[in-house]
């Protein structure tokens, strides 16, 4: 409160005893309630001891005690000379949580009023002891501890919020992810608090904090969904280590550190890093194999170009279409080189006067082909652009001679791939202009891949799209297919551009004058014409340098197969066009068929059935909307199934119980000792177990109970004998019964044995024996 007064003159005797006064007078602050450290300075951050000002002190405070206060120089490196300050403060220390401690007489912040409404709503949510104060080794259980961390880091999750700020992967964001993951680990594993319980404490800080900050009531319902949102994510991977948690779940390095510290556990950093270079490695190295040859040519190479007169790449003929481009050998790259010539099969870059190769960049793949000159064919394997050279990237697939700088030679695309692609492209486009109009206008590009077989799209969605919104959304773009709508591009000054109604800015264009527009359905001239008219905004206007179809009729389909989150609010669209795209329509709709065909099916055929849907559903490649929907009439034939089967399980328990109670009270009738049933329940063990357990029970009686299944040629048994007939070893009385079945007795317990027979054609003589074997150890049988 005090570092706000500014006083011009460092610490005269006039405002030492104004800030005394101020604490003692007005405040009504007891002497030895002012708690100060002597200033005897603080070399890491810059403060020098200042002797005079400590004098003063001195001859003021009573105890010896001084304040903490502020200093006139600043130390803006380790080593580096003191500044003087532009103000001088009398600095006490005391913020809002000190001075409350103060004026209330406690000693600690976590003491007053400012925390403990907010304990006692940790202590109702988590059901832990009730907060006591302890700190350090006095703490044992570390639960108080917990208190303060959780309370702390509601208020300053909630506030940062409330600002305008959210847990995130970078900068400041980070940190805020950091506390809150901090405060959910202390809930959950010290106060043994449930998932969802740190959000909840939100209102907590409202009620405390809220009419002093006004921002948070307003904020509330967005400050909970937020944190509830991010504790539900870390609560899914809270049980995970170092590696594994970084790599695949995004869990911090120096958190999982900080758990294994408390635990006595130390992260091997040195192997966590080497496992990290190892997975790039490979993820390049993936990349590569899906790219083809590639070589990285340096910043320093493109920096000799330019020094030696090579120009940058005219890749202007990038966008022409069925035909050969004469030009020259501007440049060659071994790899770590230039060099004059080359005569290898080995991999090598070459950089050309002009090229029609269309280089990786805006998220659209390179094209690929030949590169035809006296020396032979040169086969394009990957296109890249370094500071305007454009590299491309191969080897010779025949050759006659050397090639050298000067050479001329022959660019021929693969335009049959790069159809593909521009298919991929232009839909990527009609799938952003559907998602903005399904979703709303919140929706943001974070990135796009555009290859031959399939395009990728990531964009900023706080949550999953549901399969009925795919649908629409596939809808729209086949529409717009079906429309046979021309595609248009021309290039136009940046901020004329940008006035175009609707218009979506794509990652990065936006940073080019004049820009690429490429418009769906309408000439770009005429949206620069009019650029403020509504009618635009009903149009896929967007900014982009990539390759297009020239109607969106050669798309000819266009299917989204998935919808998966990649992070945290970003979602990844992957859809498929042409006749890939047709084939997953076309297979969605057969399998939709034969899931409604198979609801006319009754019995066992029907389980067997719908597993072998349910298989084909999750692995084929289908339209993601048509996917939820087949799965979710799949889970209404499981539903039906599960009932039929608690049916059965409850027909087949009735049917044995009443059938071994009417054995066993004829064997007691005839006063007969055992009793064998054979009956009819399928294979369902759990049935003759039950069965058996209640004749054990109710008559006292030893009894054998067996079922067959014809399909299968199958059968289950289970057999019980009471404590009192210690005659009949009720193990050794399946094993003679299973002998035959080809079968196996399993572990007795509580008097009850059970087991599986693999041939159920020898039944009877199963029974056979089962009964004579009992005849000996009993007195009289009884086989029915």
């Amino acid at each position: 409160m005090l570092g706000n007064w500014s006083f011009g003159d460092y610490f005269k005797k006039e405002a030492i005893e104004w800030a005394w006064e101020l604490l003692t007078e007005v405040y009504g602050l007891p002497s030895d309630r002012i708690y100060a450290t002597y200033f005897e300075g603080d070399v890491k951050s810059g403060i020098q001891p200042d002797n005079e000002a400590r004098d003063i002190w001195l001859k003021f405070l009573p105890s010896g005690r001084v304040l903490p206060f502020g200093c006139k120089f600043n130390r803006e490196t380790k080593d580096g000379p003191l500044k003087p300050l532009p103000s001088k403060h009398v600095d006490t220390g005391m913020g809002f949580e000190r001075l409350t401690s103060v004026l209330q007489n406690k000693m600690s912040n976590y003491d007053t009023d400012v925390f403990l409404p907010i304990f006692d709503d940790i202590q109702k949510a988590t059901g832990a002891r009730p907060y006591s104060g302890k700190v350090g080794q006095e703490d044992v259980d570390r639960v108080d501890t917990a208190y303060r961390v959780v309370a702390d880091h509601i208020r300053t999750l909630s506030i940062a919020i409330a600002d305008g700020s959210r847990p995130g992967n970078e900068g400041r964001q980070h940190v805020l992810k950091s506390i809150l993951r901090r405060a959910v680990r202390y809930g959950k594993e010290i106060l043994k608090a449930e998932e969802g319980f740190f959000n909840g404490l939100v209102s907590s800080v409202i009620r405390v904090m809220g009419d002093a900050f006004p921002e948070l009531k307003e904020h509330e319902k967005n400050i909970t969904k937020i944190i509830k949102e991010e504790e539900a994510s870390f609560c899914k991977t809270l049980e995970k280590m170092a590696f594994k948690l970084s790599a695949t779940y995004g869990f911090p390095l120096d958190l999982t550190q900080l758990m294994a510290e408390e635990i006595g556990l130390v992260v091997d950093v040195d192997g966590f890093k080497k496992a990290e270079k190892e997975a790039r490695d490979e993820s390049k190295n993936a990349h590569k194999n899906q790219t083809g040859v590639s070589i990285a040519m340096d910043v320093d190479t493109t920096s000799t170009q330019l020094k030696t007169g090579v120009s940058a790449t005219d890749d202007s003929f990038k966008y022409t279409w069925f035909q050969d481009h004469e030009t020259e050998v501007k440049a060659i790259y071994n790899g770590s080189a230039l060099v004059e010539s080359f005569a290898s099969d080995d991999k090598v870059g070459l950089v050309l006067a002009s090229t029609s190769f269309y280089p990786e960049q805006g998220g659209q793949i390179f094209d690929t082909g030949l590169i035809e000159g006296s020396f032979g064919t040169f086969r394009v394997c990957n296109v890249q652009t370094v500071k305007g050279f454009v590299l491309h990237s191969g080897n010779f697939s025949s050759k006659t001679g050397i090639v050298s700088v000067g050479d001329k030679v022959t660019c021929k695309v693969d335009y049959e791939r790069r159809k593909l692609i521009a298919n991929n492209h232009t839909c990527t486009h009609m799938l952003t202009f559907a998602l903005k109009k399904v979703l709303g206008d919140h929706i943001k590009q974070k990135g796009s891949k555009v290859l031959p077989e399939k395009l990728r799209f990531d964009f900023s969605h706080g949550r999953p799209v549901d399969p009925e919104d795919l649908r629409k959304i596939d809808s729209i773009v086949n529409k717009m297919i079906d429309d046979e709508l021309d595609v248009f591009s021309t290039k136009a000054a940046l901020s004329e551009a940008k006035r175009i109604n609707g218009l979506r800015e794509a990652l990065g264009e936006a940073s080019y004058d004049p820009v690429r527009v490429v418009a769906i359905g309408r000439q770009v001239e005429d949206l620069l014409a009019d650029p403020e008219s509504d009618e635009w905004s009903s149009l896929s206007t967007e900014f982009c340098g990539g390759t297009h179809i020239r109607n969106t009729r050669d798309a000819k389909a266009f299917a989204i197969v998935s919808e998966e989150g990649v992070a945290r609010g970003i979602r990844r669209i992957t859809a498929l066009t042409g006749e890939p795209a047709l084939a997953a329509i076309n297979l969605a709709s057969l399998l939709e068929k034969e899931v409604e065909e198979a609801s006319e099916v009754e019995g066992a055929g029907l389980e067997e059935k719908v597993t072998s849907l349910k298989r084909r559903a999750v692995t084929e490649v289908i339209p993601a909307g048509e996917k939820a929907n087949i799965m979710a009439k799949i889970a209404l034939l499981e539903s039906r199934i599960r009932k039929a089967q608690k049916e059965k399980t409850e027909q087949n328990l009735r049917k044995a119980v009443e059938a071994a109670t009417e054995a066993a009270e004829s064997a007691a009738k005839y006063e007969k000792t055992f009793c064998i049933v054979q009956l009819d329940v399928g294979l369902d063990s759990a049935a003759l177990r039950e069965a058996v357990s209640q004749i054990m029970e109710k008559k006292e009686m030893p009894v054998m109970m067996l079922s067959t299944d014809e399909t299968t040629n199958k059968a289950v048994f289970c057999a019980g004998v009471p404590v009192r007939f210690k005659e009949l070893d009720v193990t050794e009385w399946c094993t003679v019964l299973s002998g035959p079945l080809k079968g196996k007795c399993g572990k007795a317990k509580g008097g009850l044995a059970s087991g599986p027979g693999t041939d159920a054609s020898q039944v009877k003589e199963a029974l056979r024996l089962a009964g004579s074997f009992a005849s000996l150890k009993l007195t009289s049988s009884l086989i029915l």
